[in-house]
């Protein structure tokens, strides 16, 4: 049982990735036949598909009655794409941003973190609130375009990113095929995929939200991985960074914001993930702020930090899904020892760095 669920998962996973490239090859080819600029192609079509693995799990877990799975999926996703793959990717390279228009989403980022975690603390995200989210989406894609009307040449082709060429998707039935087909793939994939999330997690005696905010959260997340750390590898640190937070926004503001419209009693949100995860996510989006104080790069040592503390929370999770005695004391050690050690080692850090950039005096 255990191996037929695990092989409809990476069934699920392939279907969900194969899914979006579809549908942002269909999509981005139409939009160009149709006369709408690479640039806005790239801020919209090819940003949503990145979401479209998680969005099409949420949705489908809301629908089949485990919200758990829903909401962990976008928790644990966000907390992925920050701890893991931008520490990953400041690893590779130093990441310094120089876009002004990447460093405006990472404010726009952590206010979408701290109006869904406001929206939560109730207990419950309903249809109101998801309504409120998918505005927000709105009003930010809005922005994006009107930023992007008057983004230096240089900029525009770092926003726009890998936008997929084909050579044979040239016929207006073809790429409205390739939509259609993801589309299909995408419904099909999320189904699988929380089908057997769903009976593994109940199968070990884990909670539906566990299960969303490691395996789905990480195996949604893997095309951003990929994109994040070839951009990294290829010095394109705008790109790398940019495909995290726009992956964090459009999360909250599509996925939850449509999650929330659709799931038939909302999205109830639970005790831990109101006291825990949901904090931890708004830790993470608050971690970006040193890409924004004075065009301040993040360093291979902070890199480290921030999987170091991917790591320390996935061994939390494990701990707590074991109902293990050790849990409470692994929590005080972090917040008692490692977080206060982390506060003193990036002040140093950042009083070092901004000595080396003061020119002595004459």
């Amino acid at each position: 049982m255990l191996i037929n669920n695990a092989l409809f998962f990476t069934l699920g996973l392939a279907a969900l990735i194969a899914g979006a490239e579809l549908l942002v090859r269909g999509a981005s080819k139409l939009a160009i036949s149709a006369g709408i600029s690479p640039l806005l192609i790239g801020l919209t079509i090819v940003a949503f598909g990145a979401s479209a693995p998680t969005l099409a799990v949420s949705v489908g877990a809301a629908l089949c009655d485990a919200p758990g799975i829903a909401l962990g999926n976008v928790i644990g996703g966000n907390i992925f794409n920050v701890l893991l793959i931008l520490g990953l990717s400041a690893l590779i390279v130093p990441l310094a941003v120089q876009n002004q228009i990447i460093r405006q989403k990472i404010p726009i980022m952590i206010g979408a973190s701290l109006l869904l975690l406001a929206f939560a603390l109730d207990g419950y995200i309903d249809r109101f609130e998801g309504l409120v989210l998918f505005a927000t989406l709105i009003a930010y894609t809005l922005f994006l375009v009107r930023q992007s009307s008057v983004a230096t040449q240089a900029e525009q082709a770092e926003l726009i990113g890998d936008i997929p060429e084909t050579t044979w998707a040239r016929g207006k039935y073809i790429q409205i095929a390739m939509m259609a087909g993801g589309f299909a793939l995408l419904a099909l994939g999320a189904y699988w995929l929380v089908d057997a999330a769903v009976e593994v997690a109940r199968s070990l005696g884990v909670s539906d939200l566990t299960i969303g905010l490691t395996v789905v959260a990480a195996g949604t997340s893997l095309p951003g991985l990929a994109t994040s750390l070839v951009a990294a590898l290829r010095g394109e640190r705008d790109i790398a960074v940019g495909n995290i937070i726009g992956s964090n926004i459009f999360n909250i503001c599509a996925v939850l914001g449509i999650t929330g419209i659709v799931a038939p009693n909302g999205i109830p949100v639970s005790e831990i993930a109101r006291s825990i995860d949901l904090w931890i996510m708004a830790a993470a989006a608050l971690a970006c702020l040193p890409v924004i104080i004075n065009g301040r790069e993040i360093s291979h040592g902070e890199g480290g930090l921030l999987l170091a503390y991917y790591a320390a929370y996935i061994i939390w999770l494990i701990l707590v899904a074991q109902q293990s005695a050790h849990a409470h004391a692994f929590a005080n050690i972090i917040l008692g020892y490692a977080l206060p050690a982390t506060i003193i080692f990036l002040v140093f850090d950042i009083s070092r760095r901004d000595t080396k950039k003061t020119p002595p005096e004459p």
